[in-house]
């Protein structure tokens, strides 16, 4: 015995594409829509992170960096300020400044992020250090 088709076709009716054929599909699609935008957030909020990390790695080496120029301030400008060139490269960083002022070390450095963030800006920070006064 055969089925005779109603007036309206539907799904499994001689083959007929019908209501529910037609969005047949259409889930994969949606799921593969939203993987892909969960994906796009996710990066972002690494690269996000990438940045945040670099900020607090240069204000590191720029701290450690002012702490060891302030130490070597007794001997002048120049090794105190070579003396922070060292620890900031130990840290990854760059020594942008270097300066004393009596024995007050004032030093700026730089850390780029890693990835495709570190060509378009680094993370800069400043640091300040010597003896304690009242």
């Amino acid at each position: 015995m055969t089925r005779r088709c109603a007036a309206v076709p539907v799904s499994g009716c001689a083959g007929e594409p019908g209501p529910a054929t037609a969005d047949r599909g259409f889930v994969t699609v949606a799921v593969l829509g939203l993987v892909l935008v969960l994906a796009s957030v996710a990066a972002a909020i690494v690269m996000l992170g990438s940045v945040a990390v670099a900020r607090h790695r240069a204000a590191a080496a720029a701290d450690l960096a002012a702490l060891s120029a302030a130490q070597h301030a007794d001997e002048g400008p120049g090794p105190a300020c070579l003396a922070a060139t060292k620890v900031a490269r130990g840290q990854d960083a760059e020594l942008v400044a270097c300066r004393l002022e009596g024995r007050e070390a004032l030093v700026e450095a730089l850390v780029r992020p890693v990835g495709l963030l570190g060509g378009l800006g680094a993370a800069h920070a400043q640091a300040r250090a010597g003896p304690w006064r009242r």
